[in-house]
């Protein structure tokens, strides 16, 4: 087998391919690098340079390197930003995918994981949720991935494909300092970076019902989210396994956006009280997984707490922004 990951030198999918590739696997990365870093890359995983968008580079990539499976991660995700530029959201995520999928059937490949997201849940209103909780996302970016779920299933179907959809939760955390988020688009890197400034965190809205009145979220460490990734894969590499799967990453357990700062506090020492702004548009209450067809399908069950996630993403934050 030889996976091609896109999207393989930012964030989660160095993660992925450091995973996959230290667990024996054969990988290829394939990155714009709009947001990624080659360095994060480990020296056994060539890297790519170009677009999903870009259907000769993709066909050219499948037949240099033998591609057998595609973990297919590339995709333009702040939900602000898909608010203001749908139709290049949709350009970019559905576009890119549905261009991947043409390459990925003319070459035969017969495996294939989406990165999916529960952006695609929108505001479900129910204590866990399950994959079979309707879909009904609320802003563009939860659109395109659960349009991405659709057109995988279907060319899943129409060219004999197996695969796999997985809706992330909240990711937060790093393997090693060197592959720490080194965006400001997540809670956790955002509340950082308000310290670093000497400004404290900021909550927005704390009036909701819950228990602190703060959004309650299901935060995964992005290591064990590589973790799943590669237990996704092996799967698809079974003898006699096909269809199509769709299965929730995350670890089941809510933690409020105020316990959350409490535990940033802990860890960074600086335990200023949060500035409490207006709710934002489309925040949901609560959005906490069930995890249980994860560990079923996948053997795949999530290890590390969100202590580990603040520790390792504060090591990296410091790697990346110490002067």
């Amino acid at each position: 087998m030889t996976w091609l990951i896109t999207g393989g030198a930012g964030y989660i999918g160095a993660h992925v391919a450091r995973a996959m590739a230290d667990a024996g696997e054969r990988v290829v990365a394939l990155d714009d690098l709009s947001a990624g870093n080659p360095a994060r890359l480990p020296a056994t995983v060539p890297l790519v340079h170009g677009s999903t968008l870009d259907g000769d580079l993709l066909k050219r990539v499948f037949a240099e390197h033998g591609v057998t499976g595609v973990v297919h991660l590339a995709a333009r995700k702040q939900v602000a930003e898909s608010v203001a530029r749908p139709t290049y959201y949709y350009r970019e995520n559905v576009g890119g995918l549905a261009t991947l999928l043409d390459a990925v059937a003319d070459a035969g490949v017969g495996r294939f994981v989406f990165s999916s997201s529960a952006a695609v849940y929108g505001d479900p209103g129910v204590d866990l949720i399950t994959e079979d909780t309707p879909c009904a996302p609320v802003n563009p970016y939860g659109g395109t991935k659960l349009t991405g779920e659709w057109l995988v299933r279907a060319a899943g179907a129409a060219h004999g494909i197996a695969t796999v959809c997985l809706r992330y939760f909240n990711v937060a955390g790093a393997a090693a300092p060197e592959l720490a988020d080194t965006g400001v688009f997540n809670i956790v890197p955002m509340v950082f970076d308000r310290l670093s400034r000497d400004e404290p965190p900021r909550i927005f809205g704390d009036d909701y019902p819950t228990p602190d009145g703060t959004c309650v979220r299901d935060y995964i460490h992005v290591a064990d989210l590589a973790e799943a990734h590669l237990a996704a894969a092996r799967r698809l590499s079974e003898d006699g396994v096909g269809g199509d799967l769709t299965v929730n990453i995350g670890r089941g357990e809510g933690v409020s956006v105020r316990e959350l700062v409490t535990a940033i506090g802990e860890v960074t020492g600086d335990r200023r009280p949060a500035l409490v702004e207006g709710r934002r548009p489309g925040d949901a209450p609560r959005a906490v997984a069930s995890a249980e067809r994860a560990a079923v399908e996948l053997g795949w069950t999530a290890r590390r707490g969100v202590r580990e996630m603040v520790d390792s993403a504060w090591q990296g934050w410091r790697l990346h922004h110490t002067p």
